[in-house]
């Protein structure tokens, strides 16, 4: 199987996913013009378990390292398969509560707080788990995204009272989906051999880990998504019936596509993760915070029309994480 060997190619692939995570709520936004984020997010649920099938059925497939992706999973403990199985079902209810976030109070409020906050607790979580990295800098680029939070939930009180369609909720929604998203990946992380070429036996290499991972996703759906579709947050209430009537081809294409590029990310970042420590790795990869932000901002427009208070925070937002970001990779070096 392909694996990565090198810190570098590591920081690149955690750039990007970065990049992936940050951009792949553009098609909720577009899709939201003509049915609910529920509906929409049935297509990235299995946008996500193609897309992990495919990347083991090819690149984790080939290659003289490592396992193939089928014996993999064939060879792994029903702890190592539960483990990366039930990180899946808490990421999906955590995803969940974000996404309804963006719905009510758009991608540069939810994604700073609310994958502002998981990359706190989950890089903690994680370097504890598996302490990896300069502890001094890794922390002190945890307090400055945790700073970015702060300044990013202190801009969106300044927008007008119609601006924010339901007053707070789209923060506390952003906080709790947050939380629950800080413990996700330990527990993928737990299903897997530190030692990606020569693997431990009983437990799996990154590609089963993130295919078991969809399944958990996907599965986790008939309960959590069901409950989001008969009691919405905020708007009407959709059925099953609505994702057969309402949907047509472009508009179930956009939500597959969401899912692969967040799925492309989330198996980037796992590949990286063997030679940045998952702490580091996790933490650079929830960087997509700042490209949310960037979105929300300067292409979404969510912030139009706020005081120029609002704008000063964000820019203080935005250098934060940055900042902050610089010191997470430099942790490793």
């Amino acid at each position: 199987m392909f694996i990565v060997d090198s810190y570098f190619i590591a920081v690149i692939f955690c750039i990007i996913t970065m990049l992936c995570w940050g951009s792949w709520a553009n098609t909720q936004k577009l899709a939201s013009k003509t049915w609910s984020f529920q509906l929409y997010y049935w297509d990235y649920a299995i946008g996500v378990v193609i897309f992990a099938l495919l990347m083991g059925l090819t690149f984790g497939s080939n290659g003289d390292l490592g396992r193939a992706f089928i014996e993999d999973l064939q060879q792994a403990t029903t702890s190592s398969l539960g483990s990366a199985f039930l990180g899946g079902v808490i990421f999906n209810l955590a995803n969940l509560l974000i996404v309804a976030a963006i719905d009510i109070a758009g991608m540069a409020v939810a994604f700073p707080v609310g994958i502002g906050i998981a990359l706190v607790l989950g890089v903690l979580i994680n370097y504890f788990a598996v302490p990896v990295g300069d502890p001094l800098l890794l922390f002190s680029g945890v307090f400055l995204v945790a700073l970015a939070i702060i300044l990013d939930a202190l801009a969106y009180q300044g927008l007008s009272a119609d601006k924010q369609q339901t007053p707070n909720k789209g923060i506390i929604l952003s906080i709790a989906g947050g939380l629950l998203m800080g413990f996700f990946y330990r527990f993928v992380a737990a299903s897997m051999s530190l030692d990606f070429a020569y693997p431990e036996i009983g437990l799996m290499t990154p590609y089963a880990a993130v295919f078991i991972f969809s399944l958990g996703l996907l599965v986790s759906n008939f309960l959590w998504n069901t409950v989001f579709m008969y009691r919405p947050f905020s708007g009407e209430a959709v059925t099953y019936k609505d994702y057969i009537r309402q949907g047509d081809l472009r508009l179930h294409c956009v939500g597959l596509l969401g899912g692969v590029i967040w799925c492309l990310g989330m198996s980037l970042n796992i590949l990286a993760s063997e030679q940045a420590g998952f702490a580091i790795s996790y933490g650079l990869g929830q960087g997509a915070t700042m490209i949310a932000a960037i979105w929300g901002v300067f292409i979404w427009k969510e912030f139009a029309g706020a005081p120029l208070k609002s704008h000063h925070l964000i820019k203080w937002m935005f250098i934060s994480f940055v900042l902050g970001l610089v010191l997470i990779i430099s942790s490793r070096i």
